[in-house]
């Protein structure tokens, strides 16, 4: 495999006068900066809708794209709308930092003019693109409109046990109550992806791969749960039985308590993976190549009794382990995929990857905790990874370096080299550049030198997260010249 790099960069944290980062010119523009600074992978965070909470990990369905990453100038090219109607709303007052309760309030209502509009136009395509994604749109747009007529409560909580259990007759009923607001969700989704692929089609005509992340579990809120409740681990009132986590670690002293409900895998594998084969083949649709979070727990998965205030009480129970990758091979053939195996490994997860053939993970802020037989120092490293200097999870380098403890820094400047006065952001990048790792990928804030105020998310933790956004300044000629200047020094140039 060719060496690379990349940057990890939220299309959320791009610029934006609308309040947050979209799918438009800013993001033409960063793939533009990737070209020139020889960058030929931008990875991004999951692009589901969010929901409580703001993380992109915690959606309303697998399939469906964000709507908040619709660019709205294109919406007024296009005639939809105008910049007047669009200025009549709060966006938010601050350029670098998203304020997720304007954007809920204004983004909808924007959306909404932009559709009504739209009902004058030609349908041909519109009709097209609800055929071919019946199979999870139509209940994705119904669990929208419903749950919207619930005063937005989650589906386990709608008065209505009738359409909160599925039956058909609740769901025809519905279905014809709501069918003007079951359209205008499609119509969102419509939109969503005709922009996606005019995106993505930029960026790989640049040279430039999109390495999206595909959380391994989904929101319990979702319309995926909604709809398939058989796949997943829930009682006979739909309520979860065990919920997903991870132990105490890194992160957490009380691990991470994430609260999603648990797979189903015997009946998953009965029915050949069907509704994972269909999730892979959707992600691969809209990416070049996906990360699949915690890839361990397709090997053991930690499940935490319903319902917790934390995720000591847990246990390890057993995944589907190389029987479901087989499957997913000869089902869809090969799928670039990265495996995110961070976390507390047993000797079978290690084996699951290397069966697997997927280049894992390596966090270059966990390599200096212990001894030099720490797998992520780079001495230590296989061809077959993708070495990071920190990932959306963890601080930016300099905000780690500032908070670390003195013989943890230490080990950093005796390994990296690190003297006084030297930028301890690019040491990091370099490491990670001349490392044997097949892929570098480094954090935009790192590659900007900021400090723990750009940070993206700290785990177990509910509000102030996915909220940092990049100055529209901060791209700049000598930024790039200067990764183009790594790149070309450790041999990490790649022509596609």
């Amino acid at each position: 495999m060719a060496r690379v790099c990349g940057v990890l960069m939220p299309i959320t944290s791009l610029p934006s006068p609308y309040g947050i980062g979209t799918i438009g010119k800013e993001a033409r523009r960063f793939a533009d900066f990737l070209k020139a600074s020889g960058q030929s992978i931008w990875q991004i965070l999951p692009v589901g809708p969010t929901s409580y909470g703001d993380s992109p990990y915690q959606s309303f369905s697998t399939y469906a794209g964000n709507p908040y990453m619709i660019d709205l100038d294109t919406l007024v090219k296009d005639g939809l709308l105008t910049k007047k109607e669009i200025k009549q709303f709060n966006w938010g007052n601050n350029d670098e930092e998203i304020d997720y309760g304007a954007i809920y309030y204004s983004r909808f209502q924007v959306l909404r003019i932009a559709y009504e509009n739209y009902k004058a136009l030609d349908q041909k395509e519109f009709s097209s693109f609800k055929r071919k994604n019946s199979r999870w749109l139509k209940d994705y747009a119904l669990y929208m409109a419903v749950k919207q007529s619930f005063d937005n409560k989650a589906w386990t909580e709608w008065d209505d046990d009738a359409i909160r259990m599925r039956d058909p007759k609740a769901i025809n009923r519905y279905t014809r109550k709501y069918r003007d607001e079951i359209n205008f969700w499609k119509w969102i989704q419509f939109e969503f992806y005709r922009q996606w692929d005019a995106f993505r089609a930029y960026v790989n005509k640049k040279g430039i791969r999109i390495l999206g992340d595909m959380p391994i579990y989904v929101a319990m809120d979702s319309a995926d749960t909604w709809a398939n409740p058989d796949i997943f681990w829930l009682d006979e009132n739909r309520a979860p039985v065990c919920v997903a986590g991870c132990p105490p670690d890194y992160f957490s002293a009380t691990g991470q308590l994430w609260g999603n409900p648990l797979y189903n895998w015997d009946y998953l594998k009965e029915t050949g993976y069907r509704w994972w084969m269909d999730r892979i083949a959707a992600a691969d649709r809209l990416f070049d190549i996906t990360r699949i979070d915690h890839f361990r727990a397709f090997d053991t998965y930690y499940a935490i009794p319903y319902p917790a205030d934390n995720a000591i009480g847990g246990a390890w129970m057993q995944g589907p382990g190389i029987d479901f990758f087989d499957t997913m091979r000869n089902t869809l053939g090969d799928i670039n995929i990265v495996a995110e195996d961070l976390g507390e490994l047993f000797d079978s997860v290690k084996e699951l990857l290397k069966e697997s053939g997927y280049p894992g993970m390596k966090v270059l802020e966990f390599a200096f905790a212990d001894d030099d037989e720490n797998d992520f120092l780079p001495h230590n490293y296989e061809p077959n990874c993708v070495v990071y200097t920190g990932t959306h999870d963890n601080d930016t380098i300099l905000g780690w370096y500032a908070q670390a403890e003195g013989w943890e820094k230490e080990h950093c400047d005796r390994y990296l080299g690190l003297r006084y006065g030297d930028e301890v952001n690019w040491k990091f990048i370099e490491a990670a550049y001349k490392s044997v790792a097949d892929t570098a990928i480094v954090q935009m804030q790192d590659i900007l030198g900021l400090g723990t105020k750009a940070r993206i998310n700290i785990p177990s933790t509910l509000g102030g997260n996915w909220s940092w956004r990049i100055r529209k300044d901060a791209l700049t000629e000598e930024l790039s010249a200067r990764l183009l200047a790594l790149a070309t020094r450790y041999a990490r140039l790649e022509e596609i």
